[in-house]
């Protein structure tokens, strides 16, 4: 057996040591003498005012026409086909032959902006002056999975960096003890695009999303094994970095990068179970977030809201929470009884969601931290099932708040039935949008792959620039 091999089993039964390290967005250090830590904060491209970023998905689609986007002309047409001036809508499941379907929900004005929105926010209604809401995103699937891969990577197919991932390449983390890329799905399971949605495909290992679990261990096996001391941990991490000094060749970073790993692993179990410790938020914090609720949904995402606080607090990078999953009925999929729908989804969301927007703004946390709420597309406004909405890619809203953005106004529009946007923003220009906010040059941000210097927005985005104070 070679030398070579000797060094890797050794390196193997010190990985066996640590546990599987649910870890691997901390892949990798350069193996040079210089020992570069990839994740180290970098310089902005420009000076953006966003220095972290908290992404709210909401997976399965909300409907814009029953959340922030009214649409009047619907309960004159409710019972009757779409006017044939729209042309043919053919979506998943409907041909879009249906009838006209208004909304169940009544909208009001909120705010010294005056922004339209639905009884099914009423806490987030009170936060509209430091939110910007826009109307006319589009997305060019009909189909979960394809439709979230562009909004997280750019593209409709798997394959392709998510935006955290991207961020994270391009700025680093401020937090050496922490994940730059935390993830935090429904506790009942993944949205349908699955691992790839946070996934770092080309790009180094090291800036793919950590994967938060619920319960009291969010991390699995970051604890070391009975009777290994942290002497014990220090000595064996310093003598496999010796090993890995004397014989690793210049291009071959894997296993400086596996030490580097074991190092950061071994920071953060002094540091993680702190960083997710809740025990220490004073009574009135929880209670705004929503965790003395009667209902165990909304004090679970109340939890998942704090920690997303949390985290941004301590240096992480990018945090992406991800409200819905798993079962029909823990997604915004309303293929049927929308009502219902929606109202436990809001009420599972809105008060948490709103509780975070206000916890960031009282701790000063809000200038430099983006917010974002959207999902993978929104619905029709034709019935499926006699009262629901099938999926509507065609023009649907998402909002930004803090960051730099201007708070208080509403972007775009939907054409009066709410079903195709007019001047539609791509999901191109959504991430150029949130790159500039970050400071990110979208055409500087580049990685070459097969030859090709790839970027998130492919061939360039329009930063809407309207968002920005």
């Amino acid at each position: 057996m070679s030398h070579d091999l000797s060094r890797r089993d050794v390196l193997r039964g010190a990985a066996n040591g640590f546990g599987s390290l649910a870890l691997q967005w901390l892949l990798a250090r350069d193996a040079s003498a210089a020992r570069v830590n990839p994740l180290a904060a970098k310089a902005q491209h420009f000076a953006g005012k966003a220095k972290s970023v908290i992404f709210l998905f909401m997976v399965g689609g909300p409907s814009q026409i029953d959340t922030f986007d009214p649409k009047s002309i619907l309960k004159q047409y409710e019972g009757k086909p779409l006017p044939e001036s729209f042309g043919k809508v053919v979506s998943q499941f409907t041909d879009g032959s249906t009838p006209i379907f208004a909304s169940p929900f009544e909208f009001s004005k909120h705010g010294q902006c005056g922004a339209d929105v639905s009884t099914l926010f009423p806490n987030v209604a009170k936060c509209v002056d430091d939110i910007c809401f826009v109307r006319n995103f589009f997305t060019e699937s009909v189909v979960h999975a394809p439709a979230m891969y562009q909004v997280m990577s750019g593209r409709i197919l798997m394959g392709y960096p998510s935006i955290g991932s991207w961020v994270t390449y391009g700025l680093g983390s401020e937090s050496d003890n922490l994940p730059a890329y935390v993830v935090m799905p429904q506790p009942q399971g993944t949205p349908e695009g699955g691992t790839p949605m946070w996934g770092s495909a080309f790009l180094p290992a090291v800036y793919q999303g950590t994967l938060l679990r619920p319960g009291s261990k969010p991390i699995l096996h970051l604890q070391p094994g009975a009777g290994i001391s942290n002497e014990r941990q220090r000595a064996r991490l310093d003598l496999l970095q010796k090993m890995n000094d004397l014989d690793t060749p210049a291009w071959d970073q894997e296993m400086a990068a596996r030490i580097s790993s074991y190092e950061l692993a071994f920071k953060m179990q002094s540091h993680a179970p702190e960083a997710v410790d809740l025990g220490k938020e004073s009574e009135s914090t929880r209670k705004l977030y929503g965790m003395d609720s009667p209902l165990a949904d909304t004090r679970e995402f109340a939890t998942r809201c704090l920690l997303a606080r949390r985290f941004v607090e301590r240096g992480v990078r990018f945090v992406q929470l991800y409200h819905g999953g798993g079962p029909l009925s823990y997604q915004w999929d309303a293929h049927d009884s929308l009502k219902a729908n929606h109202e436990r989804m809001c009420g599972m969301s809105d008060q948490p969601v709103a509780a975070l927007l206000t916890d960031l703004k009282q701790r000063g946390l809000l200038d430099s931290t983006l917010v974002v709420w959207g999902s993978e597309f929104g619905r029709l406004p034709m019935s499926q099932s006699g009262n629901g909405r099938d999926h509507n890619p065609f023009g649907f809203t998402m909002w930004f708040a803090g960051g730099g953005v201007k708070g208080g106004q509403t972007l775009g529009a939907t054409d009066d039935f709410g079903l195709r946007a007019i001047d539609g923003w791509h999901m191109r220009d959504f991430h150029a949008t949130i790159l500039h906010a970050m400071g990110l040059d979208q055409h500087k941000l580049w990685y070459l792959h097969n030859g090709r210097h790839e970027k998130l927005t492919d061939f360039g985005g329009k930063v809407i620039q309207k968002v920005f104070a």
